[in-house]
């Protein structure tokens, strides 16, 4: 067994570990130089080492006589643009190499290799049994990495719940459109590589040294877990969406009750009282009179059509 840095040998972003003939190359943060190098050293083809830098690549599988070439996306959680977006890991597996470039934001591939260059047991439960099973090995980790996204999803999902019927639903809109776009963007993931992943064991059959049927079988269960979760989010976002939208409607229409009967109320009021404005004698007005009583028979007018409007709003149903 070999363990080797190749990363500080060739002033390269790029890292390998041995173990008997089978090596792992890591990329993080690919650039024109270390497309150079796997050039010069490996058999592949000019598109792929393209599709490696670039960022707009669907998830696939390219074949080839001596290797595979995958692109496959995971969702990670920007927490500075606090939205969920999707991180490309560019694979090549040979019979005796996988080759990984990505960004370094995957943490499960990230702490595997870790684990590896540093637990020589774990070099060897990952690295004996071939390169398809690493690879498997690989796959199955960034598989489950989802379900604490989604977990985490949900958590937000019953916090929205909560605050729709309580009082404290100013900034709801905004976290239900987080949440919806969160979920658009984690199927927008998921989906594609529900395909690549269910077609990926019978291609890769002939880097394994065993039946890799039951291992890829199980994360493809995964994957359809995943993707019944998201429906079920999906569903009930839109539903907390709807529910949102009829409370804000009853709200709104609650308030616009109160105000059309104060409305109509303060215009009688102001019909009465433009009387004032009259050139007869009246306390008050243009001619005042000297009429005492005037006063008491106005407030009591008043406050009878105030009566008589409420009960009559009442009667119908309106308050």
């Amino acid at each position: 067994m070999v363990m080797q840095h190749i990363e500080t040998r060739n002033n390269l972003n790029l890292e390998s570990l041995n173990w008997v003939d089978l090596t792992w190359v890591d990329i993080e943060k690919p650039t024109e130089r270390e497309k150079a190098y796997l050039s010069q050293n490996y058999p592949f083809h000019e598109l792929d080492l393209d599709d490696c830098l670039s960022r707009i690549q669907r998830p696939k599988i390219d074949e080839y006589k001596d290797y595979l070439f995958l692109v496959l996306h995971f969702p990670v959680f920007n927490k500075k643009a606090r939205v969920t977006e999707s991180s490309q890991v560019s694979v090549f597996i040979g019979d005796r190499y996988l080759v990984t470039l990505h960004e370094g934001r995957l943490k499960p591939l990230v702490k595997l290799f870790r684990d590896c260059q540093d637990d020589e047991g774990r070099r060897q439960e990952n690295f004996s049994h071939g390169s398809a099973y690493l690879l498997y090995r690989l796959i199955d980790r960034l598989v489950d990495y989802c379900f604490p996204i989604l977990n985490k999803v949900g958590e937000n999902i019953d916090s929205v719940e909560e605050t729709i019927f309580s009082d404290r639903s100013r900034t709801t809109v905004r976290e239900i459109s987080g949440l919806r776009r969160d979920i658009i963007s984690l199927r927008r993931i998921m989906g594609p590589m529900k395909t690549t992943i269910g077609g990926l064991e019978p291609r890769i059959r002939r880097y394994s040294q065993e039946d890799l049927a039951v291992y890829f079988g199980d994360t493809v269960d995964h994957l359809e877990k995943i993707w019944e979760i998201l429906e079920a989010h999906k569903e009930v976002i839109e539903g907390l969406n709807s529910a949102y939208d009829s409370l804000s409607s009853e709200r709104i229409n609650d308030i616009l009750r109160i105000l059309t009967i104060l409305a109509t109320i303060g215009t009688t009021l102001t019909v009465v009282a433009s009387f004032f404005g009259m050139n007869i004698p009246l306390p008050g007005g243009a001619n005042p009179g000297g009429y005492i009583f005037s006063w008491i028979i106005l407030a009591l007018l008043m406050l009878g059509i105030i009566a008589g409007m409420l009960l009559y709003f009442r009667r119908k149903g309106w308050l």
